[in-house]
């Protein structure tokens, strides 16, 4: 039987009938999918007045992490400024770090904030809470040399969008039960947050062709996790199960009404708020599984962008007290 679903949003559904659409993926399909040329970051900084640069530092087990640091550029350099550290999409098994890059990038035009993005290992090739703690070495790298990059540590924020999303839900944890770095907020753009895929939305969005299925998210995370049993799974993993959402910085969740992860990112924003936590939720009318990333130029995905960026002012520059 198929579920009933949510409306699209005319705009977006006009542009995603053009758009070559899978229901499953399979390691045939991922293998090929990887062959594909990663978007480059430099059309990305025409126009802009960035200094790049590239850093290796060492995962926990020793492997290499490439970072790519981008700051305003020159005379333009601020002290003091904000940090986005930035984690990509793809699903746990695909992207690098400039995926989905244009976001952050708009938070530099608009805060002259220094962005930060790193290239955590992917699975299958790695598993477990590699992925995260590969995250978490470059974000105490970031905090390590704050000085040096003009950075003030005490406006460090996590983001990322998709498998990134929850990758910082899970850096965020990790940094709160290891007690470092300081993270001032955390911005989870349709996140992924939970393997268990039992949701209304996930068997909503199962069976058909999409950007983002229910099938595909199984093999995401079946990727990610092997055969672990479902009661041996870190938090740090799938943030979903993590028993204890006290104490996190700011959040910011967003996701669309029409895609696989709304389900479980509006039970995150709810669980946050039972544990005293202050978090932000918007669900997009008729928005899909990265919609904004795919199709800015849209009226609910510049909503969707501008509400972000909103948010982040409010944090990042608080209004003087009275």
């Amino acid at each position: 039987m198929t579920l009933a679903r949510p409306d699209l949003d005319p705009e977006l559904r006009a542009l995603l009938a053009d758009m070559p659409l899978m229901s499953e993926l399979n390691a045939d399909l991922l293998a090929q999918l990887r062959l594909l040329p990663s978007a480059p970051a430099d059309p990305l900084l025409e126009g802009r007045a960035v200094d790049r640069r590239e850093v290796t530092v060492s995962g926990a087990d020793g492997a290499e992490i490439p970072l790519s640091v981008f700051s305003p550029a020159g005379a333009d350099r601020p002290t003091g400024a904000p940090c986005v550290y930035w984690m990509h999409g793809g699903g746990m098994v695909m992207g690098d770090r400039f995926a989905q890059l244009d976001i952050p990038l708009e938070w530099l035009d608009r805060f002259g904030a220094v962005v930060v993005t790193v290239d955590y290992r992917l699975a299958p090739e790695a598993t477990g809470t590699t992925l995260v703690e590969d995250c978490y070495q470059g974000l105490l790298w970031v905090a390590e040399h704050a000085g040096e990059l003009g950075i003030d540590p005490a406006r460090i924020v996590v983001a990322g969008a998709s498998a990134g999303g929850g990758l910082t839900a899970g850096l965020a944890l990790m940094a709160r039960d290891r007690g470092a770095p300081a993270i001032a907020a955390q911005v989870l753009i349709y996140p992924m947050l939970d393997h268990r895929n039992v949701t209304t939305s996930s068997r909503q969005y199962s069976g058909t062709p999409g950007v983002w299925t229910g099938e595909m998210n199984e093999f995401g995370w079946r990727s990610v996790l092997g055969d672990t049993e479902d009661g041996q799974v870190s938090g740090y993993v799938s943030p979903a199960v993590a028993d204890d959402l006290s104490g996190l910085p700011d959040t910011y969740i967003d996701a669309g009404s029409a895609e696989v992860f709304r389900d479980e990112d509006v039970a995150y924003a709810t669980r946050i708020w039972a544990a005293g936590g202050q978090a932000e939720l918007h669900v997009w009318a008729g928005g899909f599984h990265g919609f904004d990333a795919l199709y800015p130029q849209t009226r609910v995905s510049a909503a969707a962008r501008r509400a972000r960026t909103d948010w982040l002012a409010r944090v990042l520059t608080p209004a003087p007290a009275a």
